[in-house]
């Protein structure tokens, strides 16, 4: 039986590879419809903490606007 890894990499070969767009077209439409358990994300509990403290952040006005965030990233690249 093939494993999940290897799957995948046949599946990315053959729509790599096709040009039929039609096929192409119902390959994303199936794969934007499927949901499942599988898709579901679990947390860390370190996760969970980081989640709790961004609401609290949030919750004390400790907020950064993008505008402000961008400001300080181009400083911080043009003291590197």
């Amino acid at each position: 039986m093939s494993s999940e890894k290897e799957i995948k990499h046949r599946l990315i070969d053959k729509i790599l590879s096709s040009k039929n767009e039609t096929l192409l077209a119902r390959i994303d439409q199936l794969l934007e419809s499927s949901t499942s358990e599988e898709d579901e994300v679990t947390l860390t509990e370190e996760q969970k903490r980081m989640l709790k403290m961004s609401d609290q952040d949030i919750e004390e006005g400790e907020l950064i606007s993008q505008r402000e965030l961008n400001r300080d990233d181009l400083e911080w690249l043009r003291e590197k």
